[in-house]
């Protein structure tokens, strides 16, 4: 069975590997995978990200983050934009996730960016998904 959302697939694995307490989390490789990974690893949502060469389209093996107590750094992810119902914002009504404590994720025309980064370049897009 084909996914048609892969973004809303890597969201899902990433949710249920932190629910199992799993040390990594591997999802189908894209270029905006790529991103979303990027992102995280620069907000300190994952520890680091690496690509597995399975001789297809490869796999992105996550490397999650938790506390030393065991809990996840990742609380809550949740997908915005989805194939049945675009969401785009302008550059001022680009959403704060928690009030600011969380992170949404946005592809603009000048990439996949965090929403502080979008309001700096006052850039607006497809809101891609929130994370906190």
């Amino acid at each position: 069975m084909a996914v048609t959302d892969q973004i809303a697939d890597m969201l899902t694995r990433i949710r249920n590997a932190i629910s199992a307490r799993h040390e990594h989390v591997l999802v189908p490789a894209s270029r905006i995978k790529l991103e979303i990974a990027k992102i995280l690893k620069a907000q300190g949502y994952i520890q680091k990200y690496d690509l597995v060469d399975d001789r297809r389209q490869g796999k992105l093996r996550l490397h999650l983050r938790y506390t030393p107590d065991r809990q996840s750094v990742i609380t809550g992810l949740q997908r915005v934009s989805r194939p049945g119902v675009r969401t785009y914002v302008s550059a001022d009504n680009i959403p704060r996730v928690m009030g600011g404590l969380g992170i949404a994720m946005l592809s603009t025309s000048r990439g996949v960016v965090t929403d502080r980064e979008a309001r700096r370049r006052r850039v607006g897009g497809e809101v891609l998904c929130y994370v906190w």
